[in-house]
C-alpha cells in the first residue's frame, strides 16, 4: 500500500509542518532536523486554520518544491461541532495546496478509521469508523486525496505513548505517571483489553523516512503485538523502586473495539526492513528517564 518514489536518500526541499507545536509534530520536527532536513514549523498561534483568512496565510506561507506534513486536529473528537471544525480545518489546507508546487503532502490519521475486526487489521482492511473520531480522520484523507496533485502519504498509527505526552489518556502515558507519583492504578474492568501501543520515536521516525524517500500510499504504524491495560500497567509499576496497587473496577459498559484490536504490521517491514518498533516495555522505561530525568 506503499510505494517510494526516492529509493535513496537526496537532496530535500523544505518540510512544513501543520500542528509543529503538539506531541507528535514536535517528535516528527526533531527526526528530521537529525536527518538534516530544513523543517518550518506552523503551529495554532501561527495559522489558525479555523480563521477566515487561513487559506490564504497557508498559501503564502507554502513554497515550491516544500512536503507539507498534516498533523494539525482538534482530537479527540468528542461531539458533531469537533468533527465539523475539524473539516473545516482540511478544507482550508485543500485550498491552499490546491493551486499545486509542492513536493509531497503526509497527513497523520488515526487506526480509527477502520471497522472492528476478529483479525488483525492491515491496510487493505475496511475503512468504516465507528465513531466520530474516525469519520473525521477518513473524511479528511478523503478531501486529501481529492485536493492533491502530488504524491499523498497517509499513516494511521495506533495508540502512541511517550515522554510529555499532554493528553495523558488511559494506558501507557498515563499508568507510567500514576506509578511515578506512587499512586493506586485503577483498571477498567479488569483490564483484560488487549490493544497495541506505539512509541513516539517510532511513528515519528517513519513519518521522516517517508518524506526522504517521498512515499506515498498508506501506512498502519502500529507495533504489531497486543497487550492487555493490565499488563501494561504491570510494566509501568515495574520500573519504579515501590510499586503502587493496581486495581480492577465494575465495567460500565462495553469494551472498546470487542476487546481486541491488533494489527499486522509486515507492511512496515516491506518497505522498511531495517526498522524495528520499539518493545513496549523498553518504551516505557525511555519516556521515564526523558520526562522524570532518570537512567
Amino acid at each position: 500500500m506503499l510505494k517510494h518514489n526516492l529509493q535513496a536518500a537526496a537532496p530535500q526541499g523544505r518540510t512544513v509542518i501543520l500542528g509543529a507545536g503538539g506531541f507528535v509534530g514536535k517528535a516528527a520536527a526533531a527526526k528530521l532536523a537529525a536527518r538534516g532536513v530544513e523543517v518550518a514549523g506552523i503551529a495554532r498561534q501561527d495559522i489558525d486554520l479555523l480563521s477566515r483568512d487561513a487559506t490564504g496565510r497557508l498559501a503564502s506561507a507554502l513554497q515550491k518544491g516544500d512536503t507539507l506534513v498534516v498533523i494539525s486536529a482538534k482530537a479527540p473528537v468528542k461531539n458533531n461541532g469537533m468533527l465539523i471544525d475539524n473539516l473545516r480545518m482540511i478544507n482550508a489546507v485543500c485550498e491552499a495546496i490546491a493551486g499545486g508546487g509542492l513536493e509531497q503532502v503526509l497527513y497523520v490519521s488515526s487506526d480509527a478509521v477502520y471497522a472492528d475486526s476478529e483479525a488483525p487489521l492491515t491496510e487493505a482492511s475496511c475503512a468504516q469508523p465507528a465513531s466520530l473520531h474516525g469519520a473525521m480522520h477518513l473524511a479528511r484523507e478523503i478531501m486529501l486525496a481529492e485536493a492533491c496533485k502530488v504524491p499523498l502519504c497517509i499513516l494511521r498509527p495506533t495508540l502512541i505513548y511517550g515522554a510529555r505526552d499532554p493528553h495523558n489518556g488511559y494506558g501507557p502515558n498515563r499508568f507510567r505517571r500514576l506509578a511515578e507519583q506512587g499512586e493506586e492504578i485503577v483498571l477498567f474492568g479488569e483490564g483484560e483489553e488487549r490493544r497495541d501501543h506505539v512509541y513516539i520515536d517510532d511513528v515519528a521516525e517513519i513519518l521522516a523516512r517517508c518524506v526522504v524517500h517521498k512515499s506515498q500510499g498508506v501506512l498502519n504504524v502500529a507495533s504489531g503485538t497486543v497487550t492487555s491495560f493490565r499488563d501494561v500497567a504491570r510494566a509501568a509499576v515495574a520500573l519504579v523502586p515501590t510499586p503502587p496497587a493496581i486495581r480492577g473496577t465494575p465495567r460500565s459498559g462495553p469494551m472498546p473495539h470487542r476487546g481486541y484490536r491488533a494489527f499486522d504490521s509486515s507492511a512496515t517491514a516491506r518497505v522498511f526492513p531495517d526498522f524495528r518498533y520499539t518493545p513496549l516495555e523498553l518504551g516505557l522505561a525511555l519516556s521515564r528517564n526523558q520526562e522524570f530525568g532518570h537512567g
